[in-house]
């Protein structure tokens, strides 16, 4: 018999070593406090309906154990067992059931990422720990600050004037600095819920229309690149020239290497694969134009932020019973708003996503404060719900009179026209 190539040996030696790092990694930060959560994703063949697998640490008449909930495409089945027989079955299901398991402790984020060939990559990130709080938290020993995804000493924020030369929140920034990390807890957990991560020597692709000053692009990327450890390729689009070359050069000046800033319009820019769509306050249809975009180049995770609800408005036949309290302008504005926002959720879910609708932060950091989040499911929807979702909009578009939506006439349209 001819024995296996060395290098062979050498690569399945190193592809282990790498697998044992992780699960070393893993009980350390299960035995010292650190260990925050832990997620399986990515299923392979042998996972039948399992779609996922996450953990918790908790403890049990004083023993300490995970809880692994399993969630299945129409269920959930969860389990408490003891650590060392956690990590057991994590250990099994991991190259088994999933390809992708993802560690967030206190201080640092691990990745291990198996290939449908049984290669084992590893990547570590430091993240920043409480130090990284809002300048102005109290310190009087009473409050617990607030951890936050981003630090405060990361150079971009310097380079766009969130922090001074002494990497101090600007108290001006305040406002901005919370906003950029809620971004980013948003982002971060819809990552995981798509089960998203690097495809097989290619970036994640992430494209955010209307950039503006590339507070949250340059978040985005450093997130990705620092926090998860992965390759990223991310594209701000921005119409205003004078803020393209800005951002441009802080990015360059910062090292942030595949980021880059272009001049354009949401209309003009067709990329033909996205794993990230961002969209914050694009105004009224371009909207539309940009969450066409993201569905139609495949992105897993697509956040929109809307502003300017002016194409429905005009168009709203006003139901008898509500025209006491339509009338009022203000709440006709409101109804407006609530109504084209539905319809692109609604929308976005006969295009395969999971969608919530929610308020991205308070009242008190700005006005336009809705986020639409669609998250794109593992599963085709089932002819009936699919049905059921045409005819949900139907039904509303009927009631209000309404002609046209935007969103729907571009999704009708022939792909390339």
């Amino acid at each position: 018999m001819t024995a296996p190539p060395l290098s062979a040996d050498t690569d399945a030696l190193a592809d282990l070593a790498r697998r044992e790092r992780f699960f070393d990694a893993l009980r350390v930060a299960l035995g010292d406090g650190r260990f925050k959560r832990l997620l399986l994703a990515k299923p392979r063949p042998g996972a039948g309906e399992l779609q996922r697998v996450s953990a918790r640490r908790l403890d049990l008449r004083g023993v300490p154990c995970l809880q692994l909930v399993h969630q299945h495409r129409t269920r959930e089945l969860t389990e408490n067992l003891p650590l060392d027989e956690a990590v057991a079955r994590i250990d099994t299901l991991l190259g088994t059931s999933f390809s992708h398991a993802h560690l967030s402790t206190r201080d640092e984020e691990l990745q291990l990422l198996i290939s449908k060939r049984g290669k084992v990559a590893l990547h570590r990130a430091r993240v920043a720990d409480d130090a990284a709080d809002e300048a102005a938290a109290p310190a009087d020993g009473h409050v617990r600050s607030k951890r936050r995804l981003l630090a405060l000493d990361t150079p971009f924020l310097q380079a766009l004037g969130v922090t001074d030369r002494a990497g101090a929140l600007v108290p001006a920034m305040a406002r901005k600095w919370k906003q950029i990390n809620k971004f980013v807890e948003v982002l971060d957990h819809a990552l995981d819920e798509a089960g998203l991560a690097p495809r097989e020597g290619q970036p994640v692709r992430v494209v955010d229309f209307g950039a503006g000053k590339g507070y949250l692009t340059c978040a985005t990327h450093h997130h990705l690149t620092h926090g998860r450890g992965w390759p990223a390729q991310t594209l701000g689009v921005e119409l205003r020239a004078e803020l393209v070359a800005q951002v441009n050069e802080a990015a360059a000046q910062c090292g942030l290497e595949g980021l880059s800033f272009q001049c354009g319009d949401v209309r003009d820019v067709a990329p033909e694969r996205v794993d990230v769509m961002i969209a914050l306050h694009a105004c009224d249809t371009a909207t539309d134009h940009a969450l066409h975009a993201g569905v139609r180049a495949g992105a897993a995770v697509i956040l929109s932020s809307p502003c300017c609800h002016k194409q429905i408005r005009p168009q709203i036949s006003l139901p008898p019973l509500l025209r006491p309290m339509l009338k009022h302008g203000i709440h006709l504005g409101q109804e407006a708003e609530m109504l084209t926002d539905s319809l692109r959720a609604l929308l976005l879910e006969t295009q395969g996503y999971d969608t919530q609708v929610f308020e991205f932060v308070s009242l008190e950091h700005t006005s336009k404060n809705k986020m639409i989040l669609a998250v794109k499911r593992r599963q085709p929807l089932p002819a009936a719900r699919l049905q059921a979702l045409h005819e949900q909009i139907a039904g509303i578009k009927a009631f209000y009179g309404i002609q046209e939506h935007c969103l729907e006439t571009l999704l009708q349209a022939p792909a390339g026209a």
